[in-house]
């Protein structure tokens, strides 16, 4: 039967939606000024809106009503939530009710533990951070500190050799520790006894 009173009645305040002021949603109008979140009552707009069969929400209110339940969901991915909605009046079934948080932290020595667990350099003892760490021979060293121990000649991956825990260049480390003879460790002649 045609509709002779005007257009379609509002989802939200069943009053006369007009053509000019209408929004569609899940086969319902609305005026535009009540095309809010039936939980936070947020503006709604086609990108933001969820809609459970008559009723709509925001993307969010409706994550948190009829979206998984448990850590990290509702909330976007890798987030702890611990927003349970009730302040939206959102009614939600939880299993087992969880022990409430204490309002200080359990451990307020979490930074000093990370300052106290920093790698320290071997040559000069100081503490290493990740924006100027090198690894070489299984130790952190500072990228100053990462250098030959006999002729201070800056070191790389590819020139660097250990010994002992300390670094030395390859020419350095083949003088002092290399084999000795001919062609070795800059000996060039066999010396003849007599």
């Amino acid at each position: 039967m045609p509709n002779w009173g005007g257009g379609a009645k509002c989802g939200a305040c069943e009053k006369t939606v007009y053509h000019a002021e209408e929004i569609q949603c899940n086969g319902r109008s609305f005026h535009k000024t009540c095309f809010l979140c039936m939980a936070c009552r947020k503006a709604l707009d086609s990108t933001t809106v969820a809609a459970h069969e008559s009723e709509i929400y925001c993307k969010t209110c409706y994550g948190r009503k009829y979206g998984p339940k448990g850590v990290g969901f509702g909330q976007g991915a890798g987030c702890l939530s611990t927003d349970t909605g009730d302040h939206l009046g959102l009614n939600l079934q939880q299993g087992s009710p969880k022990p409430a948080r204490p309002s200080t932290p359990t451990n307020p020595s979490k930074f000093a533990k990370k300052i106290v667990d920093v790698d320290k350099c071997p040559r000069c003892g100081k503490s290493v951070y990740a924006a100027e760490k090198i690894m070489g021979g299984g130790k952190p060293w500072h990228k100053t500190c990462f250098r030959c121990a006999i002729c201070g000649k800056s070191l790389e991956s590819t020139n660097v050799t250990d010994k002992d825990g300390e670094l030395y260049c390859k020419v350095c480390y083949a003088k002092n520790f290399g084999p000795k003879g001919i062609g070795f460790g800059g000996l060039t002649q066999v010396e003849k006894k007599e």
